[in-house]
């Protein structure tokens, strides 16, 4: 990812479209004090640099009946082959975030399904059937507590300057 620099009004532009992916960039721009073609080339510009990777609407799994959170660890028979079973993981829709980890394992994964007979069927008949996978431990999520971005803070309370 290319170097960017960004600034104050970056950030402040940052904040808004993170918090309101619909927000008009006019309303952006009186808010950021800068004119409506400034927010587009900004954001233009975030593009280009690597910070925004598009925009989407967040589907809730449990509205369409998936209502088992899971999070799976994977040890792998064999370190190298990673990649492989990455290729392999990819295909599987119920997985939706895919890490590299450190620690006894090797991937862990977020997946979506329907009910536990749903899950131990992705477990048992998917996943633990993947070339060099050797094991795995799941834990079953109770609740999402809170979902955010990884960085984003309100702008007008917390300094940016340190970022």
């Amino acid at each position: 990812m290319p170097n960017y620099k960004l600034d104050d009004i970056d950030r402040k532009i940052l904040y808004f479209l993170v918090n309101n992916a619909r927000m008009p960039y006019l309303e952006i721009a009186r808010e950021c004090g800068i004119s409506g073609a400034a927010v587009h080339q900004r954001i233009k510009k975030l593009e280009d640099g690597g910070v925004l990777a598009g925009s989407q609407m967040m589907v809730k799994p449990g509205a369409l009946g998936l209502d088992v959170c899971a999070f799976i660890s994977i040890s792998l028979t064999e370190g190298n082959k990673y990649q492989e079973v990455v290729d392999t993981i990819k295909h599987i829709p119920e997985v939706v975030e895919c890490h590299f980890v450190t620690g006894r394992a090797a991937l862990l994964l977020k997946l979506y399904c329907i009910d536990n007979d749903h899950l131990m069927e992705t477990i048992c008949n998917t996943i633990q059937r993947i070339p060099y996978v050797q094991s795995t431990e799941t834990m079953i999520s109770l609740d999402q507590a809170f979902e955010r971005q990884a960085w984003v803070k309100d702008f007008k309370s917390t300094s940016f300057k340190n970022l």
